[in-house]
């Protein structure tokens, strides 16, 4: 604006610019309506940075125009800013939508100012190159599931039923600004009846991209081996009959397959886990609504809200230890000694009809609901891949012809101390971009072999990709280009810089320096990145370091060993390791991950603790196993030392008899963390119990702490396993050891955090690393710091695992970029 005074009686003009999510949210239909409400004349339309519009009329209305568009946005919407331009009055009459335009928003002319309560000055693109935000899926609303169930209503039982509010967009996109031609509805020409409402501005419909019904919209079809294709409603009619029979359905969703089936057959659901070789990782159950599991779960308001809410993840709740008349969640075929139930509730109009509406033959009201891959393998999306690769797995398909543009994975998250904390972040959140601290130039961070999410950042914006999976199968590196190529697509970031994790076998790495046509791959240790990304996801901006408590698996340090038990002072800079968990042997590198018996003997031998035949652990290692690790551990052949918490975990959980053999990620740490709550876990030792460096060997079940000579301290868990030992010896339940094993870890993470307070006067802790992903462990780290007086950072935007690691490495990487001092943690406190 100009600053000049404004005449009341003469008309105004006004461009006005919009950047954020604001395409596919119904964004345009609402600035129709608003400036048709307020007698505007103009015109609004999308371009490849967002929504253009221009209006004109009194100078009143079209102040109120301007505040109102960010103010009484459409609920999906995120408006991240909005500038203004006063242009020439035209006189002309009416407002409209206008095709859309590929050329971008614009920054305008020095007249230009940033006005409208925009949170981002430089623009959702920043630096003067804005973008559009795609908005991620969005579960079937109230509006669209009455129709669904209105026989009245000629949408009625449509399995592609959507509106403006809610259904697929992420997955659906193929190209930038967000219309039909430009998603994979361009191959369903609406007909008569929803072009009327497409181009009504007082229609639910109004411009909505996927808008379509029984007579022009995808269809459905079932097949079944030895059977005759049947499509529409008979398809669908058929495939509820199958699933009370006790089938297996590949069933195509909006994201990929899913496999399907009725979770009260316990026989089905044996039959799916042997079929999908999916040892006892648990599946994930969908339910109609949430009164249907409440019975057998813990279900908070928290819990309930993520359950209901548009995103509709997967929602981790606590099982109850006896849930009333059993059912079919209480399987121990669904989860298996895991303390939590992965339940979702329907967000297509699909799921709703395969759960069956009121009037419907009574069929499954709780489906065990599941990715369609073989284990180790991306999800499937591709019709003939379907039939073809899951074959072995199902005994018929539900598909139909929408193609997916891009895989996305269901969302996992659980609530700690009534926060919600992500475990995988996929459909319902991606492509959602997470807001940087700092500008950063254009970056493709590949992220990690395990758990694979990659992230590209421009400016302030990071987007982070859905689950890719495990990089260790080519069709999974297939995904990853595909999905590369598919969100450059729909950010519009290009010429991105590589940046990677230092370990040098990494998959992810190799991929990402392969789309880099030759250009440098910046490294980022592991640990750095977990630490990294708490600090990005809360806003740091760096200045100062915060105690990384970085705790998962494996990761590497750089020394010739594997790290994973760690205590960092941090900025995006660089890091100290100030402490560590004291390194053992990892005896055969992966063999000691499927087998925690063998971490367990490995940590026994370190701690001086002989292995006789009355510990749980040294009986169920075979006989000559025992001998070759003898050995191994005697001479070093095939062992890496590691400081893993993961590795620890999992020794104890072996020692206590809890869990031997892993068929899963993580089995034997969830399994004794399900120990532990099955128990009651008893508080940590208070402060100033004891808590000095040379305490170790008492009731409390504690690590020793030394410094060494450089400075840094390491953590000793022979005191603890020793107190372990005598806890089972005198008879203590496993549920007891667990309980004061983590206890004991979280005394030790109290410990450390406070003498790195003391030296270098620092009172933030970032807790973070895929141990961190443990709700107890979480929860007691989080309290026991809190009344320390420690500010505490968990992670809410990104996992704590490595399903987070990008959001990490583009910070780190961007500080390496600036040219800015490199040298770790340059920033020095006033006790230095």
């Amino acid at each position: 604006m100009t600053g000049r005074p404004v005449d009341s009686a003469v008309p105004l003009r006004r461009r006005v610019a919009v950047q954020g999510l604001v395409q596919g949210v119904g964004f345009r239909p609402f600035v129709f309506a608003l400036a048709t409400g307020l007698g505007l004349s103009g015109h609004v339309t999308n371009t490849g940075d967002g929504v253009l519009a221009e209006v004109e009329g009194p100078p009143d209305a079209v102040d109120a125009f301007c505040r109102r568009i960010v103010s009484d946005a459409p609920p999906l919407a995120d408006v991240a800013a909005v500038r203004q331009e006063e242009i020439r009055a035209t006189g002309a009459r009416g407002f409209a939508i206008a095709p859309s335009s590929r050329a971008g928003t614009g920054r305008g002319t020095d007249r230009g100012t940033d006005r409208g309560g925009g949170r981002d000055p430089d623009g959702a693109g920043g630096r003067g190159a804005g973008r559009t935000l795609i908005p991620p899926d969005t579960a079937t609303c109230a509006a669209c599931l009455a129709e669904l169930r209105n026989p009245a209503d000629r949408r009625f039982r449509h399995p592609f039923i959507t509106c403006t509010d809610c259904g697929p967009r992420f997955t659906i996109v193929t190209a930038l600004p967000y219309d039909r031609a430009h998603t994979t509805m361009a191959g369903f020409p609406m007909c008569r009846a929803c072009a009327r409402e497409y181009a009504d501005p007082a229609d639910r419909r109004f411009h909505a991209q996927p808008v379509s019904c029984h007579d022009c919209g995808p269809r459905l079809t079932l097949i079944a081996p030895g059977a005759p294709r049947r499509t529409g409603d008979t398809a669908l009619v058929e495939a509820r009959r199958l699933l009370a029979a006790g089938a297996v359905l590949a069933v195509k969703g909006v994201g990929g397959y899913h496999l399907a089936c009725d979770a009260a057959n316990a026989g089905t659901v044996a039959l799916l886990r042997r079929r999908k070789n999916r040892g006892d990782k648990p599946f994930a159950l969908m339910v109609r609504a949430p009164e249907d599991i409440a019975p057998l779960v813990r279900l908070g308001p928290e819990e309930r809200a993520l359950l209901t809410g548009p995103a509709r993840p997967i929602v981790l709740l606590r099982r109850r230890p006896e849930p009333p008349g059993g059912g079919p969640a209480a399987a121990d075929l669904v989860a298996p000694r895991a303390p939590d139930l992965g339940v979702m509730l329907p967000y297509t109009p699909l799921h709703h009809l395969l759960l069956g509406l009121d009037g419907d033959p009574e069929g499954p009201r709780v489906l065990v609901m599941t990715s369609g891959n073989l284990a180790g393998e991306p999800i499937v999306t591709e019709d003939a891949e379907a039939l073809e690769r899951l074959a072995p797995l199902v005994d018929a398909w539900l598909a139909h012809d929408r193609p997916i543009r891009v895989p996305c994975d269901d969302s996992v998250v659980r609530v700690v101390d009534g926060v919600p904390l992500p475990l995988r972040r996929s459909r319902g959140f991606v492509p959602a971009p997470v807001r940087l601290p700092l500008p950063v130039p254009p970056l493709l961070a590949a992220g990690g072999d395990l758990k694979n999410v990659f992230a590209l950042a421009q400016d302030r914006w990071a987007w982070l990709s859905g689950h890719i999976g495990d990089m260790d199968d080519l069709a999974t590196l297939r995904a990853f280009d595909r999905a590369v190529a598919h969100l450059k697509a729909v950010t519009g970031v290009e010429r991105a810089a590589p940046v990677a994790d230092r370990h040098p076998g990494y998959r992810s790495a190799r991929r990402v320096r392969r789309l880099a046509a030759g250009r440098a791959v910046t490294g980022v240790q592991h640990h750095h990145a977990h630490v990294a990304a708490a600090m990005a996801e809360h806003g740091l901006d760096g200045t100062r370091p915060v105690i990384g408590v970085a705790f998962d698996g494996t990761g590497h340090g750089g020394d010739g060993t594997v790290w994973g038990g760690e205590v960092l002072i941090a900025d995006y800079r660089g890091f100290r390791r100030f402490a560590h968990l004291e390194p053992v042997p990892l005896p055969g590198g992966d063999a000691a991950v499927v087998r925690p018996y063998r971490m367990a003997l490995s940590h026994l031998r370190a701690a001086g603790i002989a292995w006789t035949g009355d510990l749980a652990c040294v009986r169920t290692c075979p006989e000559d196993e025992l001998r070759v690790l003898e050995r191994q551990l005697e001479t070093g052949l095939n062992c890496v030392a590691t400081s893993s918490m993961g590795r620890l975990f999992d020794a104890v959980s072996s020692l206590a008899g809890v869990c031997h053999r892993a068929g899963y990620e993580a089995q034997a740490a969830i399994e004794l963390e399900a120990a532990a709550y099955a128990y009651g876990p008893p508080d940590p030792p208070a402060p100033g119990s004891g808590s000095g460096p040379d305490s170790g060997h008492g009731p409390g079940c504690r690590f020793a702490l030394t410094e060494r000579d450089d400075g840094r301290w390491t953590a000793t868990p022979a005191p603890v396993l020793a107190a372990v030992v005598d806890d089972l010896r005198s008879g203590a339940p496993a549920g007891l050891v667990a309980a004061r094993f983590h206890a004991g870890v979280t005394d030790a993470v109290r410990r450390l955090c406070g003498l790195a307070r003391d030296r270098h006067g620092l009172d933030t802790v970032a807790l973070t690393g895929g141990v961190f992903g443990n709700a107890l462990l979480l929860s007691s780290c989080t309290r026991a710091l809190a009344a320390d007086g420690f500010t505490v950072l968990r992670h809410r935007r990104v996992p704590p695992n490595d399903g987070g690691l990008a959001l990490g490495q583009l910070m780190v990487a961007a500080r390496a970029t600036t040219g800015e001092e490199a040298d770790p943690c340059a920033w020095r406190c006033p006790a230095e």
